[in-house]
């Protein structure tokens, strides 16, 4: 499998898109992308908005429909994943680290993508405060770089266990790019799960098709509901 890695203080591939106070990059991973929101400091501590509904829906192209949120607390060399639900619905996450540091990956895991088994990795941490979006479909993974490392999850779709899958976190075919000096600390189900090459002849990988569907989908239902509302400057 191919990977790309971007060097750990640096997300995104595309040229960056500056708007609303949001800096906005596209991984190399298709349909996953970084917002770097801007802070505001001064004598009293920091301010940022690390979330705008509207920046997402304008990159994305439909909003996150908010079902869940989650939040973990990582020791030093904690991996967790690489996650993903079943397709559809399966599961859009907008990601951020709200103290310490992670390196977060996005993997394509989408049978018949042009981008199939590569990968993108993106540091978000407490300095830039980065949000990542991660389609449906799409596998995620990150490794706590820090003690504490506190991450939070706004998710599409809440948890449902039947529907929840993973690919191995150290699939040597994947090649993820973990750090080699700390040793991983994994779950019993995160180190049982099989390889990419595994779960693809297993049938339990979501197709490329499948989630462009559903991407056209969900863009569709927001535009006929854009359309719907009244114009305001009427």
């Amino acid at each position: 499998m191919v990977g790309t890695q971007h060097p750990w203080p640096r997300a995104g591939t595309a040229e960056p898109v500056r708007s609303a106070g949001v800096e906005v990059s596209e991984l190399s991973v298709p349909d996953a992308w970084v917002f770097t929101p801007r802070q505001h400091t001064d004598n009293r501590g920091t301010f940022l908005e690390w979330f705008r509904a509207d920046e997402v829906t304008r990159v994305v192209g439909h909003p996150l429909r908010l079902a869940q949120g989650n939040h973990s607390v990582s020791r030093r060399g904690t991996l967790r994943g690489v996650h993903y639900a079943d397709v559809p619905p399966s599961q859009a996450k907008f990601v951020t680290c709200v103290s310490g540091r992670v390196l977060d990956c996005v993997v394509d895991i989408r049978i018949g993508s042009p981008a199939f088994g590569q990968w993108a990795t993106v540091v978000l941490d407490d300095v830039d405060r980065r949000g990542l979006y991660v389609s449906e479909g799409l596998g995620h993974a990150f490794f706590a770089l820090t003690d504490g490392a506190a991450v939070s999850y706004l998710c599409s779709t809440p948890y449902s266990p039947g529907r929840e899958h993973g690919v191995h976190p150290l699939d040597p075919d994947l090649a993820l790019p973990w750090p080699t000096d700390i040793t991983p600390l994994l779950s019993e189900k995160d180190a049982a799960a099989p390889t990419l090459k595994e779960a693809e002849a297993d049938g339990l990988l979501p197709s490329y098709a499948d989630c462009i569907a559903l991407y056209a989908r969900l863009r569709a239902e927001h535009r006929a509901q854009a359309a719907q509302q009244p114009d305001p400057a009427a």
